[in-house]
């Protein structure tokens, strides 16, 4: 197939792009490689999938030197116009839509910056597929959308009424949106909800990179809700052959779906969601000793209150990814761990 896979340079993104690669498919990447952190590892992702800083450009593809399968354009997805012309120009055959302003911190200091990415960028993306016929939209949601909901595991067959940040709010739009595309257009689309992903090339905002820097360089990490929290963590290489595999599986219309006790997870119209978790949730204080022994060395701990737009667990059951693609996420956390670190120290020559 031909695909486009948005945020490419991203940490899920450009491991797609590879394994899509590895499969035998074209794959179209676009980011616009922001600075929401440092561009640098962005770039360092992009040249593992042959694309060298110096060849990227605004609004003009350069091909991959390992693998002209590949090609990359750096563009916003809320450029309309640019979007128009590249859905039309290039007959995708599936979109993995997975480029998004991350992050449920930030969204709280820069809120503009998740409607302009996360919802304008999104209609852009959905325009381009309902017009040019692709087949398959994949895109990604989150775990936040489960919000105050107390309800473990948490299941797609849950409701998500009560996001408890601009970024989990977005995230439930973007669900929405998809299925009145999937409705109005019979397109179909796939909503994946991610739970806190970890690994080699990961983000520098999230835990698992700032408690390895942090006890590497001896510095103290921050332990919020003085510890007392839990998260689903998910291996980068699970998320990916996710992806990957739900591609494949495009979802038609439920012939039984009932309208007087509706199921949020399908509908009349070829829509579905997904949870792709772990499905074991791990104590923040049991997660920190996973990394202090890869490590070889004692964390510093500084514990503080809970942060607002953060949630006490995630917790997700995948059983529904694993009927649809005869795949749930399985590798274990210090197994994932004891890899992170051992990129980290290569990458940064510690």
């Amino acid at each position: 197939m031909k695909l486009l896979v948005t945020g490419a340079a991203g940490f899920i993104g450009s491991g797609v792009c590879r394994r899509l690669l590895d499969r035998g498919d074209s794959v179209v990447g676009l980011d616009n490689i922001n600075d929401y952190y440092d561009p640098e590892l962005k770039y360092g992702r992009l040249a593992s999938l042959g694309i060298g800083k110096g060849d990227v450009s605004w609004y003009k593809f350069t091909s991959g030197t390992t693998d002209a399968r590949f090609r990359f354009i750096r563009m916003n997805l809320e450029d309309t116009q640019a979007m128009r012309m590249l859905f039309a120009n290039e007959g995708f055959d599936a979109v993995i839509h997975l480029g998004a302003q991350a992050g449920v911190r930030y969204s709280i200091t820069n809120p503009h910056a998740y409607i302009e990415s996360n919802i304008d960028g999104f209609i852009n993306v959905l325009e381009g597929c309902r017009h040019h016929g692709v087949k398959h939209l994949v895109y990604a949601s989150s775990s936040s959308v489960y919000g105050l909901n107390g309800k473990v595991p948490f299941s797609e067959h849950d409701g998500i009424a009560h996001p408890v940040s601009l970024y989990a709010a977005t995230k439930k739009s973007n669900e929405l949106m998809a299925h009145a595309y999937s409705k109005l257009y019979d397109l179909p689309t796939t909503g994946l909800r991610f739970f806190t992903v970890y690994g080699p090339w990961g983000r520098p905002d999230m835990s698992p990179f700032l408690f390895i820097d942090a006890i590497l360089h001896d510095r103290a990490i921050k332990v919020f809700n003085h510890g007392d929290m839990l998260r689903d963590f998910t291996y980068i290489d699970d998320i990916v052959e996710g992806v990957v595999r739900i591609v494949d599986v495009v979802p038609a219309g439920n012939a039984t779906w009932d309208d007087t006790n509706p199921d949020p997870t399908t509908s009349p119209a070829p829509y579905r969601v997904y949870n792709i978790g772990n499905q074991h949730p791990t104590k923040l204080m049991d997660y920190i000793e996973c990394i202090e022994r890869a490590a070889g060395r004692k964390a510093k701990k500084e514990f503080l209150p809970m942060q607002p737009g953060d949630v006490y667990q995630t917790y997700a059951d995948s059983s529904a990814l694993g009927e649809a693609t005869g795949f749930t996420p399985c590798t274990p956390l210090q197994e994932g761990i004891d890899r992170t670190v051992a990129w980290f120290r290569k990458y940064y020559n510690l």
